[in-house]
């Protein structure tokens, strides 16, 4: 999504009790791969002039870990919408929502969606470390099992993370293994520095998993 970065600035900023959310504003990162069981997460756009060469993409085999996951239930019009509603679920609503619960985050800011097209119909979530003894209206529990998944470590501009998903689809095909559920992704670093500076897409790594049968 765009804005991704800023996204998680704000989340974290409210979990260290910070009162700065900005594009300039350090930020710090979460990362662990985990297993929603629906939709896929639409992949941001990078400036064109960062799109001349490939991407690098290394596959591997592997389990998913067992999470219980926070979610929330949204849709918007456009992915500016969606940026904004996202930036309120996970910093606003499920971060205080954990912190007031004394909750841990066990893994990395997530969201799926159901379609790829406007309207975009979504739900994000944030795995925690164990299960609230009451969740507020408007929220869920996801939990998340163990599965044999393959994971595409993805480096280079998000437009382009639609050649991960390829690559796992031969990956499915030359092993004769069947997709379990829907994909999703997972964004192991920031793409922004401390600094508030964008990285170098191609250092920046996001995991597409599939889970297999």
């Amino acid at each position: 999504m765009k804005n991704i970065s800023l996204v998680y600035a704000c989340f974290i900023a409210l979990m260290l009790g910070t009162a700065a959310c900005s594009n300039n504003a350090p930020e710090k990162k979460t990362a662990e791969i985990v297993k929603p069981d629906s939709v896929v997460i639409r992949a941001t756009k990078e400036p064109e002039a960062e799109t001349k060469r490939g991407p690098v993409i290394n596959i591997g085999d592997t389990l998913s870990l067992k999470r219980m996951v926070i979610t929330i239930k949204d849709s918007a019009a456009t992915q500016q919408r969606v940026s904004m509603k996202l930036a309120d679920i996970y910093g606003t609503k499920l971060g205080a929502f954990i912190k007031k619960n004394n909750l841990k985050i066990s893994g990395a800011a997530m969201a799926w969606y159901k379609g790829t097209t406007a309207p975009y119909f979504f739900e994000a979530g944030l795995p925690v470390d164990k299960k609230p003894a009451k969740l507020a209206a408007g929220m869920y529990l996801k939990q998340i099992g163990i599965d044999s998944i393959v994971v595409a470590h993805f480096y280079g501009p998000y437009d382009l993370l639609p050649q991960a998903y390829d690559a796992l689809k031969d990956w499915l095909k030359d092993h004769k293994k069947t997709i379990k559920g829907a994909p999703y992704e997972i964004y192991v670093d920031d793409p922004r520095d401390a600094t508030g500076k964008l990285k170098d897409p191609y250092k920046v790594q996001t995991d597409v998993v599939f889970a297999w049968k």
